[in-house]
């Protein structure tokens, strides 16, 4: 009898997220490279968890889709497979996931992170800690990386359905002048002088999903832009929605394309911070739903996983 196929492993990686109160401070000195955070910055990050009910849901949520991508893709007979999860600045991390699946003598490896815009600044970290993370000790396994996936059509028909059913929640005078917002999270300006793809992969997005739907009225806007002392892209969701009142648009939807989870960067900054600010100019605001463990996301997920592997040297099972 021929020996079963090895598992190919999947690094899924997320942003990571404090465990709770405490874990606070860590999590924000991890993200600035090890510098302590300013007194001023810990209270308003923490200030924002309490305001989402204390701790984000990203793990969990994470967790779950892995657990979700994991029987997808050993469901379709592509096996086995095995999914394991990894975060940039928060336990589990990317090299704790990377030795678990070095140890497990995994020989193929892909390795996607749940944000379907690539920026070296973003992406391309994430992707280098998993690429040193799996090499060490060499010889490693293979692997192969998933880069970006935001024109991916699985994922564009996700969002156009979610687009709809926000759409679909207003009144039918607000659906007919209602504008749609497509954000990600914004990063560095100087990005476009470094060439990075980023800038303009939010808008492919954008354009593909109301190319789909039709839309009348739509843009984009960056959200989530931190305080470091140099400009980040813009427009601001806040300036949008500024916008948007200037012209009597009675709602806004938005569609945080950038994102996949409930976290903080949406529980928070849309659901709390933007709404409020649409509600002081008396526009509704309407969000479309998170991906999360959503069964057709996670689908598109396995796609995305099945195509990066096959390009993998070493056995697999072919699907039936």
């Amino acid at each position: 009898m021929p020996a079963p196929a090895p598992a190919t492993a999947v690094l899924l990686m997320a942003y990571g997220t404090p465990s709770g109160p405490e874990a606070v401070e860590p999590y924000l000195r991890h993200m600035r490279g090890g510098r302590a955070p300013s007194a001023e910055a810990l209270a308003d990050l923490q200030r924002r968890y309490r305001a989402i009910g204390g701790q984000s849901p990203l793990l969990a949520i994470t967790e779950s889709q892995g657990r979700g991508l994991e029987a997808e893709l050993n469901q379709r007979a592509m096996g086995p497979y095995e999914v394991h999860v990894g975060m940039k600045h928060a336990p589990p991390f990317i090299e704790s996931a990377a030795a678990t699946i070095r140890a497990a003598g995994a020989s193929r490896v892909v390795a996607l992170v749940l944000a379907p815009h690539y920026s070296a600044l973003s992406v391309g970290q994430y992707l280098e800690r998993a690429r040193a993370a799996l090499a060490d000790p060499a010889p490693g396994p293979a692997v192969a990386v998933v880069e970006h996936w935001h024109l991916h059509p699985g994922y564009i028909a996700w969002l156009a359905e979610r687009v709809e059913a926000a759409r679909d929640r207003l009144t039918a005078q607000e659906r007919a002048a209602a504008l749609v917002v497509f954000t990600a999270h914004s990063l560095p300006e100087r990005l476009r002088a470094m060439g990075d793809p980023y800038p303009e992969a939010l808008p492919a997005t954008a354009s593909a999903v109301a190319g789909r739907l039709d839309l009348p009225r739509w843009t984009t806007a960056w959200q989530s832009a931190a305080s470091t002392g140099e400009p980040w892209l813009g427009p601001d969701l806040a300036q949008v929605i500024a916008g948007a009142a200037a012209e009597a648009v009675p709602a806004v939807v938005v569609c945080p394309a950038g994102f996949t989870a409930d976290h903080l960067e949406v529980l928070y900054d849309v659901d709390i911070a933007a709404r409020a600010a649409a509600r002081r100019r008396a526009i509704r605001l309407e969000r479309t739903d998170s991906p999360n463990a959503d069964p057709a996301f996670v689908a598109t997920l396995a796609d995305i996983v099945v195509a990066a592997a096959g390009g993998l040297a070493g056995p697999a099972r072919s699907g039936g």
